[in-house]
Order: structure tokens, then sequence, then C-alpha cells
């Protein structure tokens, strides 16, 4: 094999490997329009997938920790708190899933001093963005109210009927009302 045989091998492996770049580089974008996360560097993720666990977001004032799946920052500056849920979407997402968002709106705003404009909840087969507007805190604001007067109550009323909860319950060895 002469020199130019040589030349054509090095030409050849260059310009699969350009393709094999290539491929992959179109593979990521796809996957990263599929994982339903915004465009944006990921700032924190609670997945364990990508990076080490990260100490979970706490705001002492309001009393509330939580560890959103992932907080990605946005070309223009803003975060975006994402939460991920492995099940189907249903047609609008579950109220407690919303409220589960805007908490981590919330703390983002405590722990970064950047309100988010929305949050986005990724379910299995379809993402829904959650706008963070003032009506949206004020409700979390009055469920969380609610949840610390309750905590400190002698006694709460279950609020279901659902024996499968109540036996997934941590409270159900001690509470009056369990149904299992």
């Amino acid at each position: 094999m002469g020199i130019n045989g040589i030349e054509t091998g090095w030409a050849a492996l260059g310009a699969a490997l350009l393709l094999l770049g290539l491929a992959l580089f179109i593979r990521a974008g796809r996957m990263w329009r599929e994982s339903g996360l915004p465009r944006g560097e990921i700032l924190y993720t609670d997945t364990g997938t990508w990076y080490a666990q990260e100490a979970p977001l706490y705001s002492a004032r309001l009393q509330l920790t939580g560890r959103p799946d992932y907080l990605v920052e946005e070309p223009g500056g803003g975060i975006v708190p994402v939460e991920v849920k492995s099940g189907a979407a249903p047609p609008y997402p579950h109220q407690s899933h919303i409220l589960q968002l805007a908490a981590y709106c919330l703390l983002v705003d405590e722990t970064y001093g950047q309100r988010p404009e929305r949050g986005i909840l990724q379910y299995a087969d379809n993402a829904f963005s959650i706008p963070f507007t003032p009506e949206l805190e004020e409700t979390l604001l009055d469920v969380l109210a609610e949840m610390h007067e309750d905590f400190y109550a002698e006694e709460v009323d279950r609020d279901h009927g659902d024996w499968q909860r109540c036996a997934a319950c941590g409270h159900r060895g001690h509470c009056a009302q369990s149904l299992v």
C-alpha cells in the first residue's frame, strides 16, 4: 500500500468519524426534545442519572423543602423548574402536580432570587408548561398555611376514601380514621 492508499484510508476514517459525530449530534437533539426539558443549561437535577444528587432547595421563611427533578437556565436567563412524572399525561395536570411545581417555582425564587415565569410538568407522553402566576402562588400559600395549621392540630380528618392511600400512609399506625 502506497502513500496514496494511506491518505485515502485516513480520509475515509475522517469522513466516517464526521458522519458519526453528526449522527450523535442529531440523536442528542432528539433526545433533549423528547425529555421535555427547555433549551438551556441544567443548573440542578434530582434524578441521580446525569449528576450527583444535589441538596434540596429550602425556604426557612416558608418552612418548605423540595427537590425538583431539573432546574434549567434558559438562554435568556430565566430558570425553569421541571417535574417529571412517569405515568401517561391526563387531559389536564392534576392539581397536586401543579401545586408541587408551584412550590418549586417559589423555592427557586427564594433560593436564586429569580422568579420563574413558568414550570414544566413532563409526563411520559406529553408536557405541560404551567405559568407561575400570582394567583397560583396565592393558592399555594393558602395550601401551605393549611398544612402548617394541620401539622400542629390535635387531630386532622382524613380527606379521602381510598384504602390504598391509607395502606401507603406513614401515619396509619396511629390514625383513628385509617381505612386499613
